[in-house]
């Protein structure tokens, strides 16, 4: 697969087998979190899929550069721990989609940003990196036979001079290892049952607290983090309250149809960077193909051995720790923000490390 064409006259779309495996970089990012909600809750796995895709190809176009849509991590892991309902889940990501559009359409955070400091940030990328490698490690112990399969393919394709080709391989594969289990699978349209799954009744306390949780979250590694991540790997200036902005945009218009909370972040910017992605056409691809799975073979998404995806997800963390540390010289703070990301939450490392970096300013000021 090969093929380029002009975008809005300054941008380009690739098409290149470059972009699909960057492509499939991002995926790994999304899909063990959407498998798991999708199994363990009311939400149609279809229509989160069907979401996710318009709004990789959405955001991909509008930006111009392969820019990545996420779940929401913090508010995801409370529904599928059962900490919370799909209707609080809900209402938590409509309270955070007002709040971001809010920040973002009055440049509150690039005012704030001015006092956050690019230590923090490379903290936020680098607790992102940690988290990534311990979700990827969790993933393949559930099954090491199959996860040592993944690494071995993977090696193989490095050890041949194909990094890019190597998340693009250990995917085919796992998608065989799930048509042997489900054999063909049939086409299903997305349903009207997914509409509205929430009302004022779910407008509950836990749902309130998950939305905080969650925000200081978001600001730091989809928004800022992501912001700064897209200048080093793309050199183009995105600002951090115009994710913000299109982060309130996509969760406002789509969790009333059922979507899952999304975001964007810096995982899957690495994700596809690290696997060959240059252009928007991996959005496109990837969007695409998600709608393509959501619509024929569900069944397959949902059969899809994680354990495998887990080894691409510890490559995913390699790349997105080993640019945090190489872009930054305070490797004392990046480092202990990263561990704390990691030990407790990466909104309380976002917090923490603002706090502690703007008394070390203020003490070499002094």
């Amino acid at each position: 697969m090969a093929g380029r064409v002009s975008f809005r006259n300054v941008r380009t779309l690739d098409f290149s087998w470059n972009e699909v495996t960057g492509a499939v970089g991002d995926s790994v990012t999304v899909l063990p979190i959407v498998v798991a909600v999708g199994v363990l809750t009311d939400l149609s796995l279809t229509v989160m899929l069907v979401w996710f895709g318009i709004f990789q190809v959405v955001w991909g176009l509008y930006y111009g550069v392969p820019v990545s849509v996420e779940p929401m991590k913090a508010v995801s892991a409370l529904v599928i721990a059962g900490t919370i309902t799909a209707g609080e889940l809900l209402v938590a990501g409509t309270v955070l989609g007002v709040v971001l559009l809010a920040i973002g359409t009055t440049r509150s955070l690039e005012r704030f940003g001015a006092y956050v400091g690019s230590p923090v940030v490379r903290g936020i990328q680098f607790g992102v990196a940690l988290v990534l490698l311990q979700t990827g490690v969790d993933l393949a112990s559930r099954n090491l036979v199959l996860a040592g399969v993944a690494g071995v393919v993977a090696v193989g394709f490095v050890a041949r001079g194909y990094w890019k080709l190597s998340a693009f391989g250990v995917l085919v594969l796992g998608g065989v290892v799930a048509a042997a289990s489900t054999g063909v699978p049939s086409p299903s349209l997305p349903t009207t049952d997914a509409v509205l799954l929430y009302g004022p009744e779910d407008l509950t306390l836990p749902a309130v607290e998950a939305a905080v949780g969650q925000l200081a979250m978001t600001l730091g590694n989809a928004a800022l983090a992501t912001s700064l991540l897209l200048s080093d790997y793309f050199d183009r200036d995105v600002s951090p309250d115009a994710l913000t902005t299109s982060m309130g945009v996509m969760n406002l218009a789509a969790l009333p149809f059922g979507a899952l909370p999304m975001c964007h972040g810096s995982g899957g910017v690495a994700g596809k960077y690290s696997f060959g992605a240059r252009t928007a056409g991996a959005n496109v691809i990837l969007g695409l193909g998600y709608i393509a799975a959501a619509v024929l073979a569900v069944g397959l998404v949902a059969a899809y051995p994680v354990s495998m995806l887990g080894a691409i997800l510890v490559l995913v963390g390699l790349q997105l720790g080993r640019t945090a540390l190489e872009q930054s010289d305070e490797y004392a703070l990046v480092g202990a923000i990263g561990v704390c990301g990691l030990l407790v939450n990466l909104g309380v490392a976002f917090v923490g490390g603002v706090v502690v970096h703007l008394l070390q300013r203020r003490d070499g000021s002094d």
